[in-house]
């Protein structure tokens, strides 16, 4: 659950929004249509619980809630802003409800409900989403399970009956071979994820030494892999028939919808589908320590990391509120102790706080990685010094609480830009607390956190008392550690299984043929955003659009200062002038930004890409001009002070060394530079490298401000629920900035690509391996050969059943995941296909990914294929515009490649238009693998062997990209 519960206390204080500036029209139909239920006849076979409407200048999610006999809990919110509908069926079980022995399973169970039911065959749920111009997923936490996805208003229907369909009628369906495929595709992602991540196995240790053994918290949601190697097909059948009943089961759709004909349809799809066995809350135990627990590991990481965990609560308890204030000021941002004590003075590159809640209990938790020449030793000092200091203070102050109110708010409303964000803080409310309209209880119980109740869960919970402190250290040494181990991993007792005699099938009833896909419905109306242009005096050029729906707004300011404006022996300086511009300022200390903007509930943040420096800035409308205020401070007046300057080309150094243990990201970092060519800056990762960032100075950041952070070239853009007039009044602030520009250099000549070699990289141990076969490609273009060919693609390896995916995940269960795109800006582009694999499949992964790329270049896509891409991606828009995320990302196509927004249009035209002859062409003529060259970033000592016979080229590696 982690925080979720504390954004949605974000509500409390926006009852001092007054009227949140959401268009009047929203609200009128909103209420019409909820009037209009509660005013009609229940349904038969529901029962009305309750219902939620907007009343003045309340601020909540209008809902109507209702039970069908069978105990599924129905929730309904309308809303008509934009033409989609959200879908999302939550059970109330997660990895807490399962039994010793038995860990992974709902995990495993989320899998295996995507691979068809007794009338949806094998990959059609996927293949019927995406074909409505849809997108879909699951997921698993300790405590619930959820599926959702977000489709045209016109395909609800058809949502409906996939998502009964394999909750009434999954069992039939489930074979031996289906569940061994995705015990296959969930190893690959403990793999991908856990075993080969840095860090990965962290929280799994120290779940095990919090919690007392059989604890169902003492164990990660993704299981052990020899619990998942013992399951078998009738331990799959028993916890769906245990857990996954109607009665067990939220079901909330939000969106553009008719709300008589929704429960109509949910009474056809879900009422002939029996109780499950009862399901009762899960009860909560104390979890206490006796003493510090420290436990290590080494792992293949480059810095050390400490990691302090106390028990404390659990979810929605009255002492969580406060507890999350503490982790806040003692962890989160700039105005931390953490950050005071470590980071700002160059200890660590990293400490901040947490505090994770879940049904059973909570953890608070305190982490921090050394910087070279600091132990983790000192750090635990630092870390208890800062509890104490927190201490001897006197606590939170009355700004502390403030700064966090501020946070709870902003995230909140942050959360209702998408219909999708609206559903899921009810569908957790409804499964937690059996009431989707908790927000009001949020409300009282972070409203009323004072500064005494703070102090007061400091000594209850963390003062003097015990945690389990880990120690990981990179391999070889196990002396960096902490303090010596006090506790050790003991050896899992596995119980015998108990039957329970209250499982049975219980077979599902249908007065109709459920075989039937139902057919969709009119296709909606979908428009883009409407959109304005203004330039400002001193030559900003600018695109805007108004979203009426939040009182939010959302700017990106871009200035042409990324990596190609960096010399060769520079690389690096763009991000790193970026992070130093967001620092101090001539007036005023990083730390007071920080502390004004968290209690705005706003945020400002610098980066540096291939092209721009961008600031990207998120606020509360009614706090824009002072928001903008800091942001305009911070660009137009950085102090570039030298301590910054040291501490953060530490961190920078650091995070490449942590991003060199990653071999998905040494696999692309290192394709891009044989591609491109290591003399072109872009080629590199944003943060440079290790050794020209070493050679540095803070004058080179000066001086490439100075170059380079004028306005004459920089554009902006921007979406609020402001109007246009309203946005050119207040972005005149931004005439005091003054500045030069560089033009864009020329780009070194590419290099002549090595066609048919594989490159090789060592990463010893490695459990899998990273793939990428690819060449250079067209530049992007929005209605030409770059376009098409994308289209083209998508059945290759573009959506989730594209032939890639479905052959190395799918059916041979090598990877979590494997995809092929192209990708173009407006001076290069690429086509890449990727995947990380189990090691021991590594050749047959590139077999088969050369046979899938081979046969697709050579016989094209099939006339079924054909009509599959145009349905996906013709609905598609439906979802396109509806987020100011989404409206900025069109925005920016617009700006970077001066398009009209008309070419939306002309897609559609194109994509309604285009022909096999011509998609099987372009297959053809991109599609050549004797143009491509593959990169394998794996263990030599296992893979290579198999790799020989395969490639009469093969060349070593570093992990720079230089041979060896």
């Amino acid at each position: 659950m982690k925080k979720q519960i504390l954004l949605v206390a974000g509500m409390a204080a926006m009852f001092s929004l007054a009227a949140c500036d959401v268009k009047d029209r929203q609200q009128k139909v909103s209420q019409a249509d909820t009037d209009q239920v509660q005013s009609s006849v229940v349904p038969e076979g529901f029962t009305k619980i309750a219902s939620v409407t907007k009343k003045a200048d309340e601020i909540v999610i209008p809902f109507t809630k209702y039970q069908l006999d069978n105990g599924l809990t129905v929730v309904l919110h309308p809303d008509n802003s934009d033409p989609l509908v959200h879908v999302d069926i939550t059970y109330h079980v997660g990895s807490g409800r399962e039994e010793p022995g038995k860990s992974g399973f709902a995990h495993f169970f989320e899998h295996m409900m995507f691979q068809g039911s007794e009338n949806v065959a094998d990959e059609q749920h996927f293949g019927l989403i995406t074909e409505s111009g849809g997108t879909l997923n699951g997921s698993t936490n300790t405590d619930r399970t959820n599926y959702y996805e977000t489709v045209p208003s016109n395909q609800l229907e058809r949502m409906l009956w996939l998502e009964a369909d394999r909750m009434g009628f999954f069992l039939d369906a489930v074979t031996i071979e289906k569940f061994e495929n995705q015990r296959e595709t969930v190893k690959n992602e403990r793999g991908q994820n856990y075993d080969n991540r840095p860090y990965g196995l962290l929280r799994e240790r120290v779940g095990e030494a919090l919690f007392p053994e059989g604890h169902p918290y003492s164990w990660s949601t993704i299981g052990y892999i020899e619990d998942l190697n013992r399951a078998d097909l009738n331990d799959l059948k028993k916890f769906f028939l245990r857990w996954y009943g109607p009665n067990n089961a939220t079901l909330t759709i939000g969106g553009d919808m008719d709300q008589a004909q929704t429960l109509a349809w949910v009474k056809k799809y879900f009422g002939g589908i029996p109780r499950g066995p009862e399901v009762v809350k899960p009860e909560y135990t104390e979890v206490t320590l006796d003493q510090d627990r420290y436990i290590s590991m080494q792992d293949n990481v480059s810095l050390p990391l400490v990691y302090m965990s106390f028990p404390t609560v659990h979810a929605n308890h009255p002492d969580e509120a406060p507890l999350d204030v503490l982790m806040s000021i003692l962890g989160s941002g700039k105005t931390s102790l953490l950050y005071k004590n470590m980071v700002k003075n160059g200890k660590a590159v990293q400490a901040n706080a947490n505090h994770g809640c879940g049904e059973l209990s909570c953890q608070f938790t305190l982490l921090a990685l050394p910087t070279p020449g600091n132990s983790l030793s000192e750090l635990e000092v630092i870390i208890r010094a800062s509890l104490d200091e927190f201490e001897s203070k006197g606590g939170a102050t009355d700004g502390d609480i403030q700064r966090v109110k501020a946070g709870i708010v902003s995230g909140m409303v942050y959360g209702l830009e998408s219909v999708s964000g609206k559903v899921s803080q009810l569908a957790a409310y409804e499964t937690y607390r059996n009431n989707p309209n908790a927000i009001g209880e949020d409300v009282a119980r972070y409203e009323n956190v004072s500064q005494d109740d703070v102090m007061r869960v400091y000594k209850k919970y963390i003062k003097d008392k015990h945690a389990v402190i880990m120690s990981i250290v990179p391999k070889g040494q196990g002396d960096k550690i902490a303090k010596t181990d006090t506790w050790q991993r003991y050896e899992r007792t596995i119980p015998d299984s108990i039957e329970d005699d209250s499982i049975a099938l219980r077979p599902g009833t249908s007065d109709f043929d459920r075989s039937m896909v139902p057919a969709s419905g009119k296709n909606p109306s979908v428009r883009a955003p409407d959109i304005y242009k203004l330039t400002t005096k001193t030559g900003i050029k600018i695109l805007g659009t108004v979203n009426d729906e939040v009182p939010t707004t959302t700017i990106r300011l871009r200035i042409p200062a990324g990596q190609t404006r960096e010399p060769i022996d520079k690389l690096g300086l763009a991000s790193l002038t970026a992070a130093m511009v967001g620092e101090a300022t001539k007036k005023s200390t990083a730390e007071d930004l920080s502390n004004q903007l968290q209690k705005l509930g706003s945020t400002v943040y610098f980066s540096a890409d291939n092209k721009f420096t961008s600031i990207n800035i998120r606020t509360l409308t009614k706090n824009l001009d002072e928001t903008l205020a800091v942001a305009i401070e911070q660009l137009t007046q950085p102090k570039f002070d030298e301590a910054d300057f040291i501490r953060l080309q530490k961190q920078q150094i650091e995070g490449l060394k942590t991003a060199k243990k990653n071999a998905a990201t040494t696999a692309t970092e290192i394709f891009s530079k044989l591609v491109f060519g290591s003399d072109n800056s872009f080629a590199h990762a944003n943060n440079g490298t290790i050794s020209t960032l070493q050679k540095l100075t803070l004058k080179d950041v000066s001086e490439f401000y100075s170059a380079n952070y004028g306005p004459s070239n920089a554009d902006l853009i921007v979406v609020s629920n402001l109007a246009e007039k309203e946005i050119s009044k207040t972005l005149k602030t931004l005439d005091v900035w003054q500045g030069k520009s560089s033009p864009m250099p020329a780009l070194k000549p590419f290099p002549e690509l090595q066609a048919g070699t594989l490159y090789f990289i060592d990463k010893p141990e490695a459990a899998q391996s990273e793939i990428r076969i690819g060449k250079r490609a067209l530049n992007y273009d929005s209605v030409g050969e770059y376009y098409r060919s994308d289209l083209m693609n998508y059945n290759l390896g573009g959506a989730f059943n594209s032939r890639i995916n479905l052959n190395l995940r799918e059916d041979k269960g090598y990877t979590y995941g494997a995809r092929s795109f192209f990708y173009g800006n407006d001076f290069y582009g690429f086509y890449r296909a990727q995947a990380g694999v189990r090691a021991d499949t590594t050749a047959d992964s590139i077999v088969q990914f050369r046979n899938e790329i081979s046969a697709f270049g050579e016989k094209g896509l099939t006339v079924k294929e054909l009509e599959f891409v145009k349905s996906a991606i013709g609905q598609r828009d439906a979802r396109n515009y509806e987020t100011p995320r989404q409206k900025l990302s069109f925005l920016s196509e617009i700006m970077t490649y001066n398009l009209d927004k008309g070419f939306v249009d002309e897609q559609n035209q194109i994509l309604e238009n285009v022909s096999l002859e011509e998609l099987s062409g372009l297959a053809a003529k991109h599609l050549k693998l004797d143009e491509m060259i593959t990169v394998v970033v794996g263990d030599k000592a296992k893979v290579m062997d198999s790799l020989k016979p395969m490639f009469e080229n093969i060349v070593e590696l570093d992990e720079e990209g230089k041979p060896l």
